[in-house]
């Protein structure tokens, strides 16, 4: 490596030097170019601009030093310059220097540089003062959490210089970057996707500008590149911009550029938890979130602060809910009696009567009287979410599925399982391996989706009262056990191979805002609504129709068509205690919507929503309704997840896959778990 004289030679490649002031980016631009400087000033500012030249193997280079900079929000003549360059002028490959003694700040800017689609290579400067401070930094996992090369330096002595520039030659011939991606949170997503679509709409905007990169600077109300917009006639772009701008800030409760740049440093915090091991000194400077992280993701503490957390969930959710639920069930109890008198009053058929106040008022309102604990539900899950917990609870769970040979991301997809499987297992496809993509499709029915939860609610309420929310927690633990142990058996023997590096967002703790935690929490309970309104009133039209076929026999009885069916299946499900047919028809229907079990029973023990705890507790014992509440936790996803399935798989061969195994392992769990407790004396 040789400083060369300044003559600009055919093909010559253009590398830019970016870092924070302080970083060592000086030292690394003389080290590069020896003494054959040029210094000058950058066009129309007084701002230095300094240029030099660097011969490797035959290749030229020309070494642009850019302003230091701390990031790229063109807040400054600085930062506006190092921005423009890198946009504008497209160099073949930046170097980013980066202080390794202070991972945290100088990440940011390099977090920005990736957004924009550059072509980075990182010098990890100042190794040995890191070294020195005592932290190590596992620069293999840095790189590839990155994305790109880190080449650790040490300027000063002129140290893995040479290792730097052999990778910017190697780095300059791969033409093709793609951006960085940092998850800003939903809300926020979603106005980028908006964005980005009307932006890629123009096409020289699209060409000029990374239409990501565009939206997200738009977002964050970047004054100067509004003005090129205005001058560029972009003004559909700057409409959308500003509604969404609006809106974000309706939900959120604060400036959306604050929250982009909360986001962008919880990805850098995950980055370096994930990347970096130090032993910190009580001089450190500890923020608030800091401090609580120093607790609830402690290595002893963080799984059961995470238990404890998820046990109040369900407390919070039963115990407020009960009252509630009886509300329910007597406006429901109301409305059958309005609904009977007046048909009866109008002298309508008895089997007409019947179809109203038993199949649809009774079957519907047997499962919307579970409204309120679900809508709780979603009310404590959406305040963890917003306040930051959430994420914590799925770093903690990441160290968990390491250990055990699972890639730490899938468990963002099982979490969003909890609330339902369709979109957890939509959510795989953020994983970059199709084998980590498949194991965490296999194992995701096995969270305990929120459409069980009518069945928890209703057998906890006739057996458990006292104990309702323990029983309910057990059942959710139980599947986040099984995913893991399943998910060990099917990486062991279906799928080898390394676990990729997770790095998990860890965005500063927050005050949840009263609008923005009661709109995810509708969004989320709506949809069960809107399933109530539709697949289930089918299913329970369905199951009334079949109850009272063929004609003339007693509606709902053993010798109707679907009591027939159920008398079939009933002697495979006796080794788990509860070998009706009663119970083997709801297990069948809730294979079309796990809501269905309860409407399905209701329907066929005949009563209305406020006398089907009682039915419950008169046909069944303790241990034989939780060994169904198990059974219904594990057993055939419903039909809306196997065709997720199907799609996301492109296979019907792991989609049948999934059914059968689950099947088999929900009844053996059933039976396990009434055989055992049989013997144990508690049948």
């Amino acid at each position: 490596m040789e400083a060369v004289a300044m003559a600009k030679p055919e093909r010559e490649k253009v590398i830019a030097l970016v870092g924070n002031p302080n970083s060592g980016k000086t030292s690394i631009f003389n080290d590069l170019t020896g003494a054959r400087q040029h210094v000058g000033n950058w066009p129309g500012v007084t701002v230095e601009k300094k240029e030099g030249k660097l011969s490797y193997q035959g290749q030229t280079f020309n070494i642009v030093d850019l302003p230091g900079t701390y990031s790229l929000g063109a807040y400054s003549e600085d930062e506006l310059i190092a921005r423009n360059f890198i946009l504008f002028d497209k160099p073949e490959a930046v170097i980013n220097v980066v202080d390794a003694s202070n991972l945290e700040r100088n990440l940011y800017l390099t977090t920005q540089l990736l957004e924009m689609g550059a072509n980075v290579v990182v010098a990890l400067n100042m190794v040995d003062e890191a070294r020195a401070r005592k932290i190590e930094i596992n620069i293999p996992r840095l790189a590839q959490a990155l994305g790109v090369p880190v080449v650790p330096t040490v300027a000063t002595r002129n140290e893995g210089i040479k290792e730097l520039v052999a990778t910017v030659a190697k780095r300059v011939q791969e033409t093709i970057c793609q951006p960085l991606k940092v998850n800003y949170g939903r809300e926020i997503e979603n106005e980028l996707d908006k964005l980005e679509q009307i932006i890629k709409q123009d096409a020289k905007l699209a060409a000029k500008y990374p239409p990501r990169w565009l939206a997200i600077k738009l977002l964050e109300d970047d004054e100067r590149l509004e003005a090129e917009l205005q001058k560029e006639g972009a003004r559909q772009v700057l409409d959308a911009a500003t509604k969404s701008k609006k809106q974000l800030h309706e939900i959120l409760g604060e400036e959306v550029e604050a929250i982009i740049a909360d986001r962008r440093y919880g990805f850098i915090n995950g980055l370096v938890k994930e990347a970096v091991t130090r032993r910190q000194t009580l001089e450190e400077r500890l923020t608030l979130s800091d401090k609580i992280d120093n607790i609830v993701t402690n290595r002893y503490l963080g799984l059961p602060i995470f238990l404890l957390t998820m046990w109040a969930v369900f407390q919070f959710t039963f115990k407020l809910g009960d009252p509630m639920i009886g509300w329910v069930e007597s406006a429901f109890e109301g409305l059958t009696g309005l609904a009977t008198g007046w048909l009866e009053a109008l002298g309508a058929p008895q089997l007409l009567t019947s179809f109203i106040a038993d199949g649809i008022i009774g079957g519907l309102g047997s499962v919307l009287v579970f409204i309120p604990p679900i809508f709780l539900l979603f009310l404590a899950i959406s305040l963890l979410e917003d306040s930051g917990y959430m994420a914590r609870a799925a770093y903690i769970m990441d160290r968990l599925m390491h250990a055990l040979g699972l890639h730490g991301k899938s468990f963002v997809p099982l979490l969003i399982g909890f609330g339902c499987n369709v979109p957890g297992i939509m959510a795989t496809r953020t994983l970059e391996s199709r084998q980590d993509r498949l194991i965490t499709i296999l194992i995701n029915p096995l969270m305990s989706c929120t459409a069980r939860l009518p069945v928890y609610v209703l057998f906890t309420g006739a057996f458990f009262t006292a104990k309702q929310g323990w029983v309910i927690f057990s059942l959710y633990l139980l599947g986040i056990v099984l995913a893991i142990i399943m998910g060990k058996i099917f990486k062991t023997f279906l799928f080898k191979g390394e676990t990729a590096p997770f790095v998990m967002e860890l965005p500063p703790y927050r005050v949840p805002t009263l609008k923005g935690t009661m709109i995810h929490m509708w969004e989320r309970g709506s949809s069960f609504v809107r399933k109530a309104g539709t697949v289930i009133v089918g299913v329970v039209v369905l199951i009334w129709v079949l109850s009272n076929l063929p004609l003339g026999v007693e509606y709902a009885s053993q010798e109707s068509l679907i009591g027939r069916l159920g008398t079939i299946l009933a002697p495979v499900f006796k080794p788990a205690g509860f070998g009706t047919w009663e119970a083997a028809v709801a297990l069948v229907f809730g294979i079309l919507a796990k809501e269905v079990v309860v409407g399905t029973l209701g329907v066929l023990y005949g009563v209305e929503e406020d006398g089907l705890t009682a039915a419950i507790a008169q046909s069944w014992t303790p241990l034989s309704a939780y060994a169904f509440m198990v059974m219904t936790l594990i057993y055939i996803p419903c039909v809306a997840a196997i065709g997720a399935i199907r799609r996301e798989t492109n296979s019907w061969g792991w989609t049948a896959f999934t059914i059968g195994y689950s099947l088999l392992l929900g009844w053996v769990m059933a039976v396990l778990v009434f055989q055992v407790g049989r013997l144990l004396g508690l049948g």
